[in-house]
């Protein structure tokens, strides 16, 4: 059997365990669909790669596919400079059929295998990793440089076809980001903290904007990259959402006591609950 019939017979035997075992009052007893609301069934993000301390740890997923069928991406991006201070998350909603298409879809591209995909000789790019919830457990799948097609010399036939497989799959999720419908409104933001530092002459000075939030640095978060993190929930998230919008990437956001701050918004998404989840990144 060939490598691809050998996935496709995978991919349909599990698909008739998960029919079987699926949770109480799901889709395998006719109940609906087999996920919570808020369960993450699908994420492609990226992890690695050159960036600023605080880039990479507030960065955001490429999608995220919840039980609901809610769909979040991260819509177009203004061509200005600095950018907005917080980006331009999109939300929209898909059947409970066509969420469990897409889990099919990626174990059909090979989420769940294991085999080698091989090292691409380009550095500082980022690895694109794959999660997946199948209903009996949680599968990932990172790949290097993912969007590389010439710079492929040393890897196997089987790895580049593997790795293609992956990056049409990638593709599909990234064509998600085109079709959202309405603002995501998250209920919590995560500030991602380090010392500000005046901009070069080079950069526009930029006006300060007094933080409405929990108390700045917040909590470590990489102690040795000198970042800090903080969560605002409630009235202190509408508040920080509300100032945001007069703010750039490239604001000092000033504390009470005066100090000036470098702070970096990440919405978190339905799936997340704090600062921890952004070291995932």
């Amino acid at each position: 059997m060939t490598t691809r019939g050998a996935r496709t017979a995978a991919v349909a035997a599990l698909s008739l365990v998960l029919a079987a075992c699926a949770r109480p009052g799901t889709a395998g007893d006719g109940g609906g669909s087999s996920y919570e609301p808020d369960d993450l069934v699908l994420q492609m993000a990226w992890t690695g790669g050159f960036g600023t301390p605080q880039l990479l740890a507030a960065r955001l997923p490429i999608v995220s596919v919840y039980g609901d069928g809610r769909v979040v991406t991260e819509g177009p991006v203004v061509a200005v400079f600095p950018g907005p201070a917080l980006p331009n998350l999109q939300l929209q909603r898909i059947g409970p059929d066509a969420v469990q298409d897409l889990v099919d879809r990626a174990l059909d591209a090979g989420v769940g295998d294991t085999a080698d995909l091989g090292m691409p000789p380009v550095a500082d790019l980022p690895s694109t990793r794959f999660t997946v919830d199948t209903g009996l457990e949680v599968v990932r799948r990172e790949v290097y440089a993912l969007s590389v097609v010439d710079e492929l010399a040393g890897l196997t036939e089987e790895q580049v076809a593997a790795r293609a497989e992956l990056r049409s799959f990638a593709d599909e999720l990234t064509a998600l980001s085109a079709d959202g419908t309405e603002p995501y409104r998250p209920a919590a933001v995560a500030a991602v903290v380090t010392p500000y530092t005046p901009p070069d002459a080079s950069e526009p000075a930029q006006p300060e904007v007094p933080w409405p939030g929990p108390a700045l640095p917040g909590e470590p978060l990489d102690s040795a990259l000198g970042t800090s993190c903080l969560v605002a929930t409630g009235d202190d998230a509408a508040a920080v959402l509300e100032a945001a919008r007069s703010a750039t990437s490239l604001t000092p956001w000033v504390g009470p006591d005066g100090a000036r701050w470098s702070v970096t918004l990440r919405p978190l998404l339905p799936s997340e609950t704090g600062c921890p989840d952004l070291r995932n990144g």
